[in-house]
């Protein structure tokens, strides 16, 4: 029999135990219960026995003596409750439940090798010793107490201390009777001696915002992406076509009928895949859609890692919409924040009274640009938290890929930092070590445990090796994005034509690095807000001569090597600055200038689906080779693209200046007829034949008119 002496009794009505199962719950003939503020309570037997508590506290601590259960420990009672008022409760006692969570499970907790840790951390649904009910568990090493509270205790912290497992770090409790949907929240006893609440770091599902309650889900989503999933596992994504279409949830389309309000989860799963498909994107990539307080963020401020925003619906919800990509034959990408967090005092900012998730000293710990905190890469759970999650949304939300956001403010220790504000490494650099060792684990685990999944770095500074593989001394990405020709390329088309021959070499520039990393080119929303103004108003001329610059643009881009990436809206030639709070104005599409950029993009897609010279040998400069990279005087580029042993070749010529170039000779590396497979200008259609004159370097040429402010691709196979 176990004894609980005052000193026990105190602590556990205090709050300060730091393991209440072992006052509470059955020890040998004797059960304690917990009950604050009852006035009587009953044990019932399984056989239906009922046996008075004796009051041992007066705070609410009843006991039975020489009661007879079973010796294995697994006994099946109930306490009946009864209140001041009158009111009773017949409830089960949660602490008469063994642990949820195992040895190995601390273990590889402890080491940063749990890689599925939400099995195990978070709130999860279940049976246990014969009773349905949620384990709740949390990661707080240094809180006097951790409760769980919500709508299973009228949100009253006292009735479920949660049991602190070992030297883990860890706190669990399995509350019988709990189920999909109920609200809760962690009350942390934290080292100073101050209640905070908390939301759960490894919810799966969280109210809407502005409310922050985390919530049990327990899914019953059924895939029926299988054939997908299958065709994923042996696809080579470097070698296939990519054509990104990236899009913020809430400002793609509004229902005006119903206040303007934004489409759910399921009502774009019945827009946005038949929108992709009709224009020839391969896949959509979403700005971040983990919760997240402030919508003006864009979803970059996360505070709920393991759960779709409820903005839009539920967690299914977002499986639906996955699932419809999926079965439309979309890939989906979502952008992925490990960069830093908020501040925000219900989530993981220290989270058990000490700086848990990110270092304690500021000049580590605060990200000077955006008012957040960065995470302790070299904190085994916190990394561990980190990579879990990257494999929580591609297994168990079948997402297909990661764009991992701001992977230069995590590879620098001094990233917008002056002297003196940075701590250096134990070399005395400015690279953050730990970071680098967990980007590497991360692209190693996703690529190891989730074939044919992508991880991509916004990584806007020239560190070697970001998408080469692990184990030849790169971080390991699949993909990076390449700023340096999406702020080369956006220079030159903002210039007047006629100042352009000033400005080749930005056109040029990129190709001296083009096969230096996986890259995919990106024009992304940071570049359409913030008064950067839309993609078309960055044009010069005219509204005429703004859409001939757009569809220029797109076409070379298109035709670039690297995989491509627009966002919303350019489709259409926006002409608004983009604003997370309202929808895209899509009655642009009454016109028919705006038409024509959104017909010239689905032209674009179609064309570079079918071409393979345009994707299979992205990576290589063997798949490029210029035509004439110099003739700066008349604004006009020109190349080929390859296709694997060259049986498929397009030539891409651009003449960006504002005079039309009739007549234009360009040489080619294959005699014959080449198709006019598109052209900005005119109708696409029609063949040229090469005439055996020497030009460019080549055997074969032909002439062809190039109209101002006009690409035009050739074809040959």
């Amino acid at each position: 029999m176990i004894v609980a002496t005052t000193v026990d009794l105190t602590s556990l009505v205090e709050g300060n135990e730091l393991d209440p199962h072992r006052v509470l719950g059955p020890h040998g003939d004797v059960v304690r219960a917990w009950r604050p503020d009852a006035s009587a309570v009953e044990l019932v037997l399984a056989d239906g026995k009922r046996i008075p508590m004796e009051q041992e506290h007066p705070a609410g601590v009843f006991v039975a003596k020489g009661v007879n259960l079973p010796e294995d420990g697994t006994a099946a009672y109930r306490l009946d409750v009864t209140y001041p008022s009158g009111d009773t409760w017949l409830v089960d006692d949660p602490y008469r439940f063994w642990p949820t969570i195992g040895d190995v499970d601390l273990y590889l907790l402890g080491e940063g090798r749990h890689e599925r840790l939400w099995h195990r951390l978070g709130a999860r649904v279940m049976e246990h010793q014969g009773a349905a009910g949620t384990a709740f568990a949390v990661w707080a090493p240094a809180a006097r107490s951790v409760r769980v509270v919500g709508d299973c205790n009228s949100w009253d912290g006292r009735q479920h201390p949660m049991r602190s497992i070992g030297s883990s770090g860890v706190w669990e409790l399995f509350v019988p009777g709990i189920g999909h949907g109920s609200r809760y929240k962690y009350e942390i006893l934290t080292p100073a001696g101050h209640l905070t609440l908390k939301a759960d770091p490894l919810a799966t599902a969280t109210e809407a915002p502005p409310a922050t309650a985390s919530v049990v889900h327990d899914s019953s989503y059924q895939w029926g992406d299988d054939e997908w999933l299958q065709r994923r596992r042996t696809t080579n994504p470097w070698t296939s076509p990519m054509s990104v279409y990236e899009c913020h949830l809430a400002s793609w389309r509004h229902v005006p009928e119903e206040g303007d309000r934004p489409l759910t989860y399921r009502e774009l799963a019945d827009q946005l895949p038949a929108y992709l498909v009709e224009m020839g994107f391969t896949h959509v990539e979403f700005l971040p859609v983990a919760e997240h307080p402030f919508g003006g963020s864009w979803g970059y401020q996360v505070t709920a890692y393991y759960a779709p925003t409820a903005r839009f619906g539920t967690p299914d919800d977002f499986r639906y919409l996955v699932d419809a990509l999926h079965q439309a034959g979309i890939g989906v990408i979502v952008d992925w924040v490990p960069a830093h967090f908020p501040k925000d005092s219900f989530a993981l900012a220290r989270f058990d009274g000490t700086a848990l998730y990110e270092h304690a000293d500021p000049r580590q710990g605060e990200h000077p640009d955006w008012g957040t905190l960065v995470f302790n890469f070299g904190r085994h759970e916190v990394s561990n938290f980190l990579l879990a999650n990257a494999l929580y949304w591609i297994e168990e939300l079948h997402v297909d890929g990661l764009r991992v956001d701001a992977v230069a403010s995590m590879l620098y220790l001094d990233y917008s930092r002056e002297a003196g504000e940075w701590v250096p490494n134990k070399y005395g650099g400015r690279e953050n070590l730990e970071a680098v060792e967990f980007l590497r684990q991360l692209n190693t685990l996703v690529h190891g445990e989730c074939p044919g999944a992508i991880t991509i770095a916004e990584e806007s500074t020239s560190w070697p090796g970001v998408s080469r593989p692990v184990y030849l001394g790169g971080l390991g990405f699949g993909f990076k994005w390449n700023m340096g020709w999406m702020h080369d390329t956006l220079t030159y088309f903002s210039k007047e034509p006629v100042h352009r021959r000033h400005h080749h070499q930005q056109l040029t520039f990129g190709l001296l690095y083009a096969f230096s990393e996986n890259f995919t080119l990106p024009i992304s929303h940071d570049e359409v807000v913030h008064g950067k103004g839309s993609l078309i108003n960055k044009m010069p001329g005219d509204k005429g001569v703004k859409l001939a610059n757009l569809r220029a643009l797109l076409a070379w881009m298109w035709a670039h090597p690297g995989k491509q990436l627009l966002f919303m809206g350019c489709e259409i030639g926006q002409e608004r600055e983009w604003s997370h709070d309202r929808s895209l104005d899509w009655d642009l599409l009454g016109d028919e200038g705006h038409r024509g950029v959104q017909s010239l993009v689905r032209e674009l897609n179609r064309i570079y689906r079918d071409e393979p010279a345009l994707w299979q040998v992205d990576f290589d400069g063997a798949g490029f080779e210029w035509i004439d990279a110099n003739d700066a005087d008349q604004n006009v580029l020109s190349f080929v693209r390859y296709s694997e042993g060259r049986e498929r070749i397009l030539a891409c010529i651009a003449n960006l200046s504002g005079t039309d170039r009739p007549g234009y000779r360009i040489g080619l590396p294959r005699q014959g007829a080449w198709e006019v497979a598109l052209d900005t200008t005119t109708v696409n259609g029609g063949y040229r034949s090469t005439e055996p004159t020497p030009w460019h370097g080549f055997d074969h040429s032909l002439t062809i008119d190039l109209p101002a402010l006009s690409v035009v691709w050739l074809t040959n196979h």
